[in-house]
């Protein structure tokens, strides 16, 4: 997968570098302001199921 995305990309070895750094950003920041929130509602429930 990683070889045929870095055949994919455009230009000299510092573009596709700086492309993939950009890229892995993004996805990064996605995960954090997204997935994880969301995953933390549906796997960390808030609500107390043990009685007093």
């Amino acid at each position: 997968m990683y070889a045929a995305l870095w055949r994919v990309l455009p230009g000299p070895i510092w573009l596709r570098i700086a492309v993939l750094v950009v890229l892995a950003a993004i996805l990064v920041a996605a995960l954090f302001t997204a997935v994880f929130p969301w995953l933390d509602g549906i796997l960390n429930p808030q609500s107390v199921t043990v009685g007093e």
